[in-house]
């Protein structure tokens, strides 16, 4: 489970009132010790193994994950000041609403700081904060999704969020930039004729269609509601598309029937389709490995997820992925190395040069908690091929070494 809280949320209590102790050893409270401001967490249904993922947002709305197990959300800014972001969640990494060090608002006066609104909004000229996917400017950013369908091609493995200030519905059309991403606008649904539209969610229906929620209004923010009897449903299909809206019938109860659902692109589907392969286990190892083997990289990352979660299966899994020709494949085998507590030998040392950015990345995201002793000798290995440019490479060795300065950085300063 994906879930966040903006910058009033302040704690995550259990049950019975008692403050969460997450999975880094750390208080799940925005006390700056470390974390602060709003917050991006993962855990798991019964609530065991939480994990606080990104920390120092102001207003985020929601998250979303892809299958290969990358988060994106987005967050608006103190409102009026062309500030509106779209986020790649880098796992553990400050997002600079407010100074990192001192708790400061982003007005403060400080080192390097931007000559631009946004920019100082965002801390994004100080060390240690993750860049943003997106600036968008002015707006009240809300729901946001994933479109791994192929009903609509154009948008596949792509953004698309809603945006309800400028009456938007937006595609973000993701490209690799380095170590992080980069994405171009492409319109999905605008209020051009009808400023009342205020899109507050889309998702991706079974037949690949989307579904974009308007609760139909005037304004936005305040509370101050000016229709409180209308919304309305959009559906968004080709051109060329006979229209008609029917749902695929699936059947979960059969290992074939859930590897069909396992491939759709509503995330209900597929997760009742996770639900029951996980719990047929070893008896879907074969139709999950033949799933595996798939042209598609978004149906093999599916696959190896479950394949991994099979008992006495995970390193056979996590070694495939890491061998795949796809980076984003060989990423979600570090994902999964790391949720199985494999030791880094199993996948850091064998990625260690690895051609993709991203996957070294991920590989820095994986060493911050690991326990290792060659855990500095293969930061080193991975800081040395910085290209002193890609600052979502920075960042990545940043994190990684942060709760270790003492025995990353100053030996390493020591010997030049």
């Amino acid at each position: 489970m994906y879930f966040n809280f903006g910058n009033a949320g302040h704690q995550i209590k259990d049950k019975n009132g008692n403050p969460i102790i997450d999975a880094a050893g750390n208080e799940v409270a925005a006390k700056r010790q470390p974390y602060q401001e709003g917050m991006v967490f993962r855990c798991n249904l019964d609530g065991s193994d939480f994990e606080t993922l990104g920390w120092n947002f102001r207003n985020n709305w929601m998250v979303t994950v892809d299958s290969y197990g990358s988060i994106w959300q987005s967050d608006n800014d103190d409102d009026g000041n062309k500030g509106v972001r779209i986020n790649y969640v880098m796992e553990f990494g400050n997002y600079g609403y407010k100074d990192e060090k001192t708790g400061a608002g982003w007005r403060s006066p400080r080192t390097g700081m931007s000559p631009h609104i946004p920019e100082q909004h965002w801390h994004l000229n100080d060390p240690g904060v993750v860049p943003n996917l997106l600036l968008t400017g002015a707006g009240s950013p809300t729901g946001i999704t994933v479109y791994e369908g192929d009903l609509l091609p154009m948008f596949r493995g792509d953004l698309i969020h809603c945006d309800a200030g400028p009456n938007v519905c937006r595609g973000y059309l993701l490209e690799d930039d380095g170590a992080g991403y980069q994405a171009e606008i492409r319109n999905v649904l605008t209020g051009t004729r009808d400023k009342w539209f205020r899109p507050s969610d889309v998702k991706v229906a079974p037949d690949g269609s989307l579904i974009i929620a308007d609760w139909y209004d005037p304004g936005v923010g305040g509370h101050g509601m000016g229709d409180l009897d209308r919304g309305r449903l959009f559906r968004i299909v080709p051109s060329d598309h006979d229209g008609k809206y029917q749902t695929p019938k699936f059947d979960f109860s059969t290992i074939d029937g859930a590897i069909e659902a396992l491939k759709n692109p509503n995330y209900s589907v597929r997760a009742m389709a996770w639900q029951s392969l996980h719990e047929q286990g070893a008896d879907a190892e074969s139709a999950l490995a033949k799933l595996a083997s798939s042209d598609d990289p978004i149906l093999r990352a599916r696959a190896y997820w479950l394949l991994g979660k099979i008992e006495g299966r995970g390193k056979k899994t996590v070694g495939e992925a890491i061998a795949d020709d796809d980076p984003n494949i060989r990423i979600v085998g570090v994902r999964l190395a790391r949720q199985l507590e494999l030791d880094t030998s199993e996948y850091v040392r064998p990625l260690i040069r690895d051609d993709s950015p991203q996957v070294r990345r991920e590989l820095l995201v994986s060493l911050r908690h690991s326990k290792s002793a060659e855990k500095p000798e293969l930061w080193a290995e991975l800081a040395l091929q910085h290209d002193g440019k890609d600052r979502w490479y920075l960042e990545a060795l940043g994190l990684a070494s942060d709760t270790d300065a003492d025995v990353f950085v100053f030996p390493l300063a020591r010997e030049g």
